[in-house]
């Protein structure tokens, strides 16, 4: 066993934690929709065809808010073949995916599963074999009250009321040579200013995401950020980041496999950079937000089969990666990584939600599960609200060739004025030892008392959720939890994720 110890100060607040961090992703990709959230005929589905078992999942994973429709399928995306009667709309070959879409989830029946889960929508729109006329063209259709033919047609097709939708992405990926209509940073910097303007023009209430470099290790990264910017700064509220969290042959080690979570605190604070030098050359006071709209674990399910599959096929089975028990703990640890940074990231994705490489996994006809990664998330989504204090952490560490030295200990806190509760997020990285930990709550009131205390840990780093086996891996209760005044000690397992919440009476 080893001591680490952990320390926050009332008076030494963060940011307020924007609970759109705990975001997801649903796009039109292998079963991710249909026989996924979607699936008429199945003994749960609603009026729509929309899978109550997966709702009633997606309520308890906490989600505050979904992108939609992609993805790289957004860059292909006719939002007019979505809307209508269902026995109207084409079916088209999708090009990001190379398969078939039938259309029969559009706008409508997605704005009727959000209001269904009670979940933010964010829209998407196409930039790729579109443009700034139909973006505003969409908008306008969802948004405007009504006197217009586009806003009339929707109230044709059963809205009366303008749907609301608040937030919306300018393309996706678009530094990508997967991309559909992949452009150059100038040529996406223009499009996306003018789009944003016309956007504006319709609905000034509006939030956007401009789109930057598709990954931190990506040849245009830095480049692209700051050409995109010096068009379209001053127009947008987010530029977005996507990270997927792999195991390269050459290291494949689970202690490299948690560096990630450096890794993707250096591309936070690198984009941070990026944006407030060009907010400088511009001698501007605006400083630009985040969007971490697409995050996870991906490695396993990545080619061939996985990837594409021959024959245009409706909703083939693709990235339906496995998750174990290391996934959930490196998921974990990027949550307190991005509840560190909540002074610029505000919103985060986890993509996806259903089958495809997502918490919750479904059988047409048959049951849903939660994957292991599904329990941090739901826990952290849960408990994690107010304000997010610093933390001063003291832990011995491991040597790591990219970032030196890493700490064992990872934590967050954030703590809620409102009812008295602090929530406290730990992983421990040491795959052999526990730790002995000393946590110090200054200013945050006496007499606490302990409201939950759990952890995910295991002998098996590699055990996985299944059908036949949905609860292997599990949160259980962390005994030994002992509150001392303003300090509290745990005992962490080695290779092990806990969930610390106390509650004073200062509330």
């Amino acid at each position: 066993m080893f001591k680490a110890s952990l320390t926050v100060d009332r008076d030494f607040p963060l940011a307020p934690l924007d609970r759109r961090l705990f975001g997801v992703f649903v796009e039109h990709l292998g079963r991710g929709v249909y026989d996924g959230i979607h699936e008429p005929g199945h003994p749960t589905a609603d009026a729509l065809g929309f899978r109550q078992d997966v709702m009633a999942l997606t309520r308890e994973l906490g989600a505050t808010l979904v992108r939609y429709p992609g993805g790289n399928f957004m860059s292909g995306y006719n939002w007019e073949d979505g809307v209508g009667p269902l026995a109207e709309r084409p079916r088209r070959l999708d090009l990001a995916w190379f398969s078939t879409e039938t259309n029969q989830v559009g706008t409508h029946e997605f704005m009727h599963w959000c209001r269904a889960v009670g979940i933010t929508p964010m829209f998407g729109v196409n930039l790729g074999t579109r443009g700034p006329d139909e973006a505003r063209h969409y908008l306008e259709y969802c948004n405007h009250p009504g006197g217009t033919a586009l806003s009339d047609l929707r109230r044709q097709h059963g809205a009366e009321n303008p749907l609301g939708v608040k937030f919306w992405c300018l393309g996706n990926e678009m530094d990508g040579p997967w991309q559909i209509c992949q452009k150059t940073p100038d040529e996406y910097g223009r499009i996306a200013k003018e789009t944003a303007k016309l956007m504006r023009w319709v609905d000034p209430s509006i939030e956007l995401a401009a789109c930057g470099s598709s990954a931190y290790d990506m040849p245009t990264y830095g480049h692209w950020e700051d050409r995109v910017l010096e068009h379209c700064f001053e127009q947008v509220d987010y530029l977005s980041l996507h990270s997927y969290f792999v195991k390269p042959p050459a290291d494949d080690s689970t202690e490299s496999f948690f560096a990630q979570i450096e890794t993707n605190a250096r591309y936070i604070e690198d984009t941070v950079a990026i944006c407030d030098a060009v907010a400088t050359r511009k001698r501007s006071a605006k400083r630009l937000m985040l969007s971490f709209d697409e995050w996870n674990v991906w490695y396993r399910a990545r080619h061939g089969e996985h990837l594409r599959q021959a024959g245009w096929p409706v909703a083939p089975r693709l990235l339906e990666e496995v998750y174990t028990l290391e996934d959930a703990l490196l998921i974990g640890g990027m949550l307190t990584m991005f509840m560190n940074h909540a002074d610029r990231l505000k919103v985060a994705c986890m993509a996806q939600l259903c089958n495809v490489i997502a918490p919750i996994m479904t059988e047409p006809g048959g049951p849903a599960w939660r994957q292991t990664i599904f329990h941090p998330f739901a826990q952290a989504a849960r408990w994690a609200r107010g304000e997010v204090l610093r933390s001063v952490l003291r832990s011995p560490g491991y040597a790591h060739a990219r970032h030196g030295e890493l700490p064992y200990l990872c934590a967050s806190v954030v703590d809620d004025a409102a009812t008295g509760r602090t929530a406290v997020f730990v992983l421990n990285r040491h795959l052999t030892d526990a730790m002995d930990l000393t946590i110090t709550l200054r200013g945050l009131g006496g007499e606490r008392r302990l409201v939950a205390a759990e952890q995910l840990h295991g002998p098996d780093l590699h055990a996985s959720n299944t059908r036949a086996a949905p609860d292997r891996v599990a949160p259980i209760p962390l005994d030994g939890v002992c509150i001392d005044g303003e300090q509290l000690r745990a005992t962490l397992p080695p290779a092990s994720w806990a969930v610390l919440v106390t509650e004073s009476p200062r509330a």
